[in-house]
């Protein structure tokens, strides 16, 4: 058989059940579903973190964001360390030149490569042309469309703010369009691998007029628009939003989100009629994945991942579990389902496996190969993944680390708590078969499967040299005022 291409579609900020192939009674996703009726749904696909940077460079590296360095979003206007009873740990801001870039790999191995969209994983110096790509478009420092949006002119986004084409073109339609020309030009006695990055869904909410109209009519239809949408928290922990509420989204409804799923939906569909057209549909592996969970908490919270808990920003199954869909008609079965936990390192010596290319186990050393998976396989050499977010996210997640080992979820936050007189690092245990939702701590319960987990999270987290919060010196606890509001964080 001859070297498959790949391609690797990834979302931004797509929730575990933003799909209608994955639960969604509001969103309509024809085209991705499917790529799922098609290939092999996973329904324990989990982001290497619940934000996008540290997942990006950890699918490029094959190696976890605290093993590679990069453990938060990527900031260059001075907006991090974020301080609360903590102060965040530093990261950093790109992903390493010295790591052998998936990219890279592939291309030796006689690969065309391309990246098509967002990157968010450094500046010019480390832009994809810097990592393997030979071609780069739309790809830069930029994490989302800012303020300009995702109708054209996109004035703040560095790689297209340039870009010659007529006002209100819709972005993810442009980037569809480039990929399309890729296909067509490509050289056709070489495999590709093309990096589809979407800047799609990420804030802000926009999408096209008449799909918009259509879903506010479909709210209607389905009883959704006298619904209570929301629920009101906590407010945050940290200092740099400690005046805002955390609110949660009990409902996917909103009509905006809903239509730029479908106009995500429709340019899938594209993508996959033009590998037909090329008639490279059956040996070409199609991955579908997004980089953190969906945004259900903060800035308008567009989505909804009940029944997991929480979302983006969150070391929950709602910012970590991910839709994972891997299509490849000459190889895995359709319609198969996979219920094996899998992390983002795991794609480098997956794709390098499935390109018949050598492992490079010093370069990918904390990802394991899906391929007996995508074969009909049913388990991985693997006794655990893990997570280290050492940061007070956007969204409201706090610092911790979290370690996933079979059934069991078990999450370590970092602001210590006072029980007894002394001062502990609160530790949430969760059977993810029994309690899907993360609705009852067991750790109280279940004392040896919680030590040998803590010890294998912490073992890991030295191993790596992770980077930790520190104490914030200057912190004060919240006023009496801010009591009274019925919040208190740190008592």
């Amino acid at each position: 058989m001859n070297k498959p291409n790949i391609i690797f579609i990834l979302i931004d900020d797509m929730g575990w059940k933003d799909l209608s192939c994955t639960g969604s009674q509001f969103y309509e996703t024809p085209n991705i579903d499917s790529i799922c009726d098609n290939g092999m749904r996973f329904t324990n696909g989990y982001a290497a973190a619940p934000v996008c940077s540290p997942t990006r460079a950890s699918i490029l590296s094959g190696k976890y964001p605290a093993n590679v360095g990069v453990t938060n979003f990527i900031s260059h206007n001075g907006g991090h360390p974020n301080k609360g009873r903590l102060i965040d740990a530093p990261y950093a801001d790109h992903l390493p030149l010295e790591d052998k870039c998936l990219a890279v790999a592939l291309k030796e191995g006689g690969y065309q490569t391309w990246h098509v969209g967002k990157w968010h994983i450094g500046q010019k110096t480390y832009y994809p042309e810097k990592h393997g790509f030979e071609i780069n478009i739309g790809g830069c420092l930029n994490g989302a469309p800012g303020a300009g949006g995702y109708f054209s002119p996109w004035t703040d986004i560095e790689a297209l703010k340039d870009v010659d084409v007529p006002d209100g073109i819709y972005l993810t339609d442009y980037l569809t369009d480039q990929t399309i020309k890729l296909l067509k030009k490509r050289d056709k006695e070489k495999p590709f691998f093309l990096n589809l990055w979407y800047y799609s869904v990420h804030t802000p909410i926009q999408a096209k007029e008449d799909k918009i109209q259509k879903y506010r009519q479909k709210l209607i239809d389905l009883g959704l628009d006298k619904q209570i949408e929301f629920s009101k928290g906590d407010f945050f922990p940290g200092d740099h939003k400690k005046e805002k509420r955390i609110q949660r989204r009990l409902i996917q409804s909103n009509p905006v989100y809903a239509a730029m799923i479908e106009s995500l939906d429709e340019n899938i569909g594209r993508i996959l009629n033009g590998l037909k057209d090329e008639k490279i549909d059956q040996n070409t592996i199609v991955i579908f994945y997004s980089d953190n969970g969906g945004l259900a908490t903060a800035e308008g919270s567009p989505t909804c991942n009940l029944p997991l808990a929480e979302g983006k920003g969150w070391n929950y199954e709602g910012g970590l579990r991910e839709p994972l869909i891997i299509s490849w008609p000459l190889v895995i079965k359709a319609g198969s389902l996979c219920e094996v936990p899998v992390t983002s390192p795991d794609f480098y010596p997956t794709l390098l496996e499935a390109a018949g290319l050598d492992f490079i186990p010093e370069q990918h050393e904390d990802g394991v190969s899906l391929l007996p998976l995508l074969k009909g396989g049913n388990s991985l050499e693997r006794e655990a993944i893990f997570w280290h977010f050492p940061h007070y996210a956007n969204q409201g997640g706090t610092p911790s680390s979290a370690i996933r080992m079979g059934d069991w979820k078990l999450i370590e936050f970092f602001e210590p708590v006072n029980i007894e007189g002394k001062e502990v690092m609160p530790v949430e245990l969760y059977n993810l078969i029994t309690d899907e939702g993360e609705l009852t701590n067991v750790s109280k319960k279940n004392p040896e499967i919680v030590n040998k987990m803590l010890n294998l999270l912490h073992d890991w987290r030295s191993k790596i040299e992770a980077k930790m919060p520190t104490e914030n010196p200057d912190f004060k606890p919240w006023s009496a005022e801010h009591k009274a509001k019925g919040y208190q964080p740190w008592d």
